[in-house]
């Protein structure tokens, strides 16, 4: 099943591109390294041996299952004639290493598996953090080297098509599963290459999730369902970290089967459960500096692929102006996110972007296309507890004078916090009626007055 290669006994011949030369398993003194320094040079070492016995092609045809099998025998013949003696549990341990190593990504693919870490920070090949439910804290995983580390980091970007080197040291790219990576080395990374994972639940999180973790409550969830099977256009915003996609996604899933949704992202995330999506992705330049394609190019060749909802998965720069084109000319229903700590921040951001269009627009009109093109805005963001709450939905009534004009219609507010440090809050209504709600009604959705009565309180957990 494999095709094995003539193995050489000389160090010299076991190397492979992209792999370190290994140390021999005695120190100079004669003596045996101790403790993790041991078990980490004994892993890379049978890795090394196994590039150089096995055809790595014939992976692709072979079940993990397969693989194992393989792989076990092929380690249990190394340690036999390196005189290693290892118990069961400790062989076992072994193989899973050097089959993450061989087929995943090293060190951080337990991570990876583990369903409760929803991020990866890699600060240099000794010191690795991940959030659990919202928390940081240090576990320890660790690499060999800083060459293992940027082994691994080169692993990831070539699956995705791109690069990164001293000419080009910092990269945003993506795992199969969809999760979000950004990585950054020397000479930028001073103390060692830094590694960013953005974990994506292998289960979309839905809005029915959101309502049972307190994230959004029920009678509130009901006015954005309304908003969205409404074609309203929507802008989420927040910090990073705040659950601004996984809200979008949430989103999504009100749009109906029937309509055609165009994806736009620099990596794509977005997690549509429909069966009509058409997803685009932006590309980097080459190492010649051309063949960029930007979120702006995208947006606009968009508008020739007859969608009915445009959705970017984040407004960072000029591509926003063709956004507003876009949801100003027939793409209602079409959605957005933009980093912003307040609702109003958001609306300046978007002017901003305006300008970085480069197209010559007075202020006023920028605003108002703004005015005319959003509907909503919901605001987002992670509390000190590491909870994801939305904080604010805000509906765009219009223009007075220069100035676009909002009105909040529900709120999240904080009243304290318990013994445990969590944020304590309830969500409300400002008593405002929305513009837009008897507009709904045109479209045969009929909200319950008691959903805008003044200090309704909606229970945040």
């Amino acid at each position: 099943m494999w095709q094995v290669k003539r193995n050489s006994k000389s160090p010299d011949a076991q190397t492979d591109q992209g792999v370190q030369d290994l140390p021999s398993s005695f120190l100079a003194d004669g003596s045996r390294p101790s403790g993790w320094e041991h078990r980490s040079e004994l892993k890379m070492r049978i890795h090394q041996q196994l590039l150089d016995r096995v055809n790595l092609t014939a992976l692709d045809k072979l079940s993990r299952e397969q693989i194992t099998a393989q792989i076990s025998a092929i380690i249990s013949e190394i340690l036999a004639e390196d005189g290693e003696v290892l118990n069961k549990l400790e062989k076992s341990a072994l193989e899973t290493e050097i089959l993450d190593e061989l087929l995943g990504l090293g060190p951080i693919e337990p991570l990876l598996k583990d369903e409760t870490i929803t991020d990866i920070l890699v600060n240099g090949h000794k010191s690795v953090f991940v959030e659990r439910y919202g928390l940081l804290e240090k576990v320890p995983t660790r690499f060999q080297d800083e060459r293992h580390l940027l082994r691994i980091i080169q692993k990831i970007v070539a699956r995705v098509g791109r690069r990164i080197d001293e000419s080009s040291p910092f990269v945003d790219a993506r795992l199969e599963d969809g999760s979000r990576v950004n990585a950054i080395v020397a000479p930028l990374a001073i103390d060692g290459s830094l590694l960013s994972i953005r974990k994506f639940s292998k289960k979309p999180i839905s809005m029915d999730r959101m309502i049972e973790l307190g994230s959004v409550p029920r009678q509130v969830a009901e006015m954005l369902k309304a908003i969205v099977e409404a074609r309203y256009n929507i802008l989420i915003s927040g910090g990073t970290g705040s659950g601004k996609t996984t809200l979008l996604n949430a989103l999504s899933s009100y749009i109906g089967p029937r309509e055609r949704i165009v994806t736009i992202e620099d990596s794509a995330e977005l997690q549509l459960q429909q069966d009509h999506v058409a997803r685009l992705e932006t590309r980097p330049p080459n190492i010649e500096g051309k063949g960029e394609v930007t979120q702006r190019d995208l947006v606009k060749n968009a508008l020739r692929m007859r969608p009915d909802r445009i959705i970017v998965g984040e407004c960072r720069s000029g591509e926003a102006f063709d956004m507003l084109q876009a949801m100003n000319t027939g793409h209602d229903g079409s959605m957005t996110t933009i980093h912003a700590n307040t609702p109003r921040d958001a609306l300046s951001r978007v002017e901003q972007m305006i300008g970085m269009s480069g197209i010559d627009i007075s202020p006023k009109s920028a605003r108002s296309q703004i005015a005319s093109a959003l509907h909503v805005v919901i605001q987002i963001a992670r509390l000190s507890d590491g909870k994801r709450k939305l904080m604010s939905l805000s509906e765009i009534t219009g223009m007075e004078g220069e100035t676009i004009t909002m009105q909040e219609i529900y709120r999240f507010v904080m009243t304290g916090r318990d013994a445990d440090g969590n944020v304590l809050g309830h969500f409300e209504a400002t008593g405002i009626r929305p513009k837009f709600a008897n507009a709904l009604a045109a479209h045969g959705i009929h909200l319950d007055a008691e959903l805008f009565r003044p200090n309704a309180k909606f229970d945040a957990s």
